[in-house]
């Protein structure tokens, strides 16, 4: 049908501002991906979090830069495109910045249909058993009391308190995640999940590494590379899901 909007496309963790291999060249390529989306075959573009690997917003002040990737994500909204944010755990902190523009916020997990298919969607972080010390971190950091002790601190510092902090945890990283299989918490979160509602598609990022999975009941878990080397994204055309890269950007 001439006109109809069929697309939904989904991207997880390109860690923009994080000061390691070519941030430039990252940025570029996610500005290019988001330019690439064809406006008028879109319905949403889910964002899965840890877009930014360090955000933290004060009532009047928000990281500076950016301007390209905001200038792209407006031209979509004002096509009529749905841009949804996930927060991950590096860009919990934002507020009311991103919904003023149009952003819609979500909280995982998030059950939504795409097309006729369900969607169960979120960045993918402490969900499943286990992890203890992880869940006790990650509350922390989305407690208000915690929050606004942070918010104490002048911007000058907070920001490069907590862009140290990111890289610092990201370079300890030399080796890529390797998933655990039946074995992983999230397996077993979209395993039990599953058996209570339909679900047939499960996807989310944070593990930076590339994962599709059959479920015991049918459905298909899904986990998105990072954009530290590469540009993955996945798009839904109301049928079937398909994966592709945003092109590297000639210098």
């Amino acid at each position: 049908m001439a006109g109809e909007r069929s697309l939904t496309f989904f991207a997880s963790d390109v860690h923009l501002g994080l000061d390691l291999k070519d941030p430039k060249d990252r940025e570029a390529r996610f500005v290019a991906f988001l330019e690439s989306i064809p406006k008028d075959k879109t319905e949403s573009l889910y964002l899965l979090g840890d877009i930014w690997d360090f955000w933290y917003e004060y009532h009047d002040v928000v990281p500076k830069g950016y301007v390209r990737v905001f200038a792209a994500l407006m031209d979509l909204m004002e096509a009529s495109v749905k841009v949804n944010f996930f927060q991950g755990n590096h860009d919990i902190w934002c507020y009311h910045y991103f919904q003023d523009m149009g952003i819609r916020i979500l909280q995982q997990p998030y059950v939504v249909n795409i097309g006729g298919k369900i969607f169960c969607l979120g960045h993918g972080d402490g969900l499943g058993p286990g992890h203890f010390w992880y869940k006790l971190m990650r509350w922390g950091f989305r407690e208000k009391f915690f929050q606004s002790l942070f918010s104490l601190l002048h911007p000058y510092l907070a920001f490069r308190l907590g862009k140290g902090w990111s890289k610092k945890s990201r370079v300890a990283k030399t080796v890529e995640y390797k998933f655990k299989g039946k074995e992983e918490p999230l397996y077993k979160f979209a395993e039990d999940f599953s058996a209570k509602r339909h679900i047939d598609y499960f996807v989310f990022g944070h593990f930076h590494c590339d994962v599709r999975m059959k479920l015991s009941g049918g459905s298909e878990l899904i986990v998105l590379k990072d954009w530290i080397d590469d540009s993955p994204y996945m798009y839904f055309d109301g049928i079937s899901t398909f994966f592709g890269y945003s092109p590297k950007i000639e210098k």
